[in-house]
């Protein structure tokens, strides 16, 4: 396993994390001593088979789901739970029906203005931040509709921008473009980026998608499953302005190939074509017709 941790002091830093599911250690294991720093600013990505651990790793970096064991810090402080400098964006979008695209945005400040006693120069401040978001996603057409008016893309726009509203400092995305059409999560992806390289947020992305893991990352780290593990890290060579056109690079295709076929090696799908070949050329041996089966 090679870490190709980057230098300086990590913005997040897990060593030695385990999770386990059911009673203590005797449960089922989904993490195994995971080792992982992530810069300040980065944008890494993860990706793997299903049931390596991915979601699992994002969630107790949210701090939305307890480790077992090992550490697990932000800024060096342990993650006991949600924090503000942590924001998290899910596949499905999450919001509020009833509310518009702007309230929805507003929502998490107006919670903390009304927990806080915040100041009418909070609340304008804030307004500023949500009318600056609105703008950055391209949903200044659509703030007074709902939800259930936009298409999914844009809906996604706007849980995006919700959980940017806070600035926080840390971005967790588990898989937001993965119900979207192709052509939108281009969109999406060129969209995300700017965000990063505009608010200067440590992104941490989820995708069983190699190529947007490629296009997006800094970094794409591939885990292993049973139990979830870091298998291997590959430093994407391509540099930080990045456009469509370079998913065609030579580069690019062959960091994916040699994604896909590691992803094939530790998820035990090589065996698995293996072993459906020999048992579809048993069946074709068991049909085949004994000599003097057929009279002429």
């Amino acid at each position: 396993m090679d870490l190709q941790l980057p230098p300086g002091l990590p913005k997040l830093r897990v060593r030695g994390a385990w999770k386990f599911f059911g009673p203590g250690t005797a449960g089922s294991a989904a993490l195994r001593d995971v080792h992982l720093d992530i810069a300040h600013n980065e944008f890494v990505t993860l990706v793997g088979a299903s049931g390596c651990g991915k979601s699992t790793l994002l969630r107790a970096l949210a701090g939305l789901e307890p480790h077992s064991a090992g550490d697990m810090l932000c800024d060096g402080a342990p993650i006991e739970g949600p924090g503000p400098q942590r924001a998290m964006v899910f596949q499905h979008y999450s919001l509020y029906p009833w509310l518009t695209v702007i309230e929805n945005i507003k929502f998490c400040r107006r919670l903390q203005f009304h927990a806080r006693g915040r100041t009418s120069a909070d609340v304008e401040a804030a307004s500023g931040r949500a009318d600056a978001l609105l703008r950055l996603m391209g949903l200044c057409h659509v703030e007074n509709a709902y939800p259930g008016q936009l298409s999914g893309g844009m809906q996604q726009r706007v849980a995006i921008a919700r959980a940017l509203m806070g600035r926080p400092q840390i971005l967790l995305m588990d898989e937001p473009f993965g119900a979207l059409d192709a052509q939108t999560r281009e969109v999406m992806h060129d969209l995300i980026l700017h965000v990063h390289r505009l608010e200067r947020s440590t992104i941490v992305f989820v995708t069983h998608d190699v190529e947007e893991a490629i296009y997006l990352g800094q970094r794409v780290v591939l885990m292993a499953p049973r139990p979830g593990r870091i298998d291997t890290v590959y430093p994407v060579p391509l540099p930080d302005a990045r456009t469509q056109d370079m998913k065609l690079a030579p580069e690019f295709l062959a960091l994916k190939r040699e994604v896909l076929a590691r992803i094939r090696a530790t998820s035990g799908m090589q065996t698995d074509f293996e072993l459906l070949e020999k048992l579809s050329h048993a069946a074709s041996t068991d049909l085949a017709p004994e000599p003097g089966d057929f009279s002429s």
